[in-house]
């Protein structure tokens, strides 16, 4: 299973859409509907946001399987 940082890399990766656009940490926190001072404890405690992660997952049709695990 990916950690936090492998988790944050991937979501970034799918806002980038294959650009070559900085991706910021307070775009992730947008994206999953976390307050940008709840992310950063979240970051700093290595936490993961599984509900809103699962939700992210949901709006936007992508795959769970790909955030979570390793292939």
């Amino acid at each position: 299973m990916h950690d936090f940082k492998a988790i944050i890399f991937i979501v970034k990766e799918y806002l980038a859409d294959g650009k070559k656009v900085k991706i910021l940490d307070k775009d992730v926190a947008d994206t999953l509907e976390i307050s940008q001072t709840n992310f950063a404890t979240i970051k700093r405690r290595n936490s993961i946001p599984y509900e809103n992660i699962l939700r992210f997952c949901k709006r936007e049709g992508f795959s769970y399987s790909k955030i979570f695990f390793k292939n």
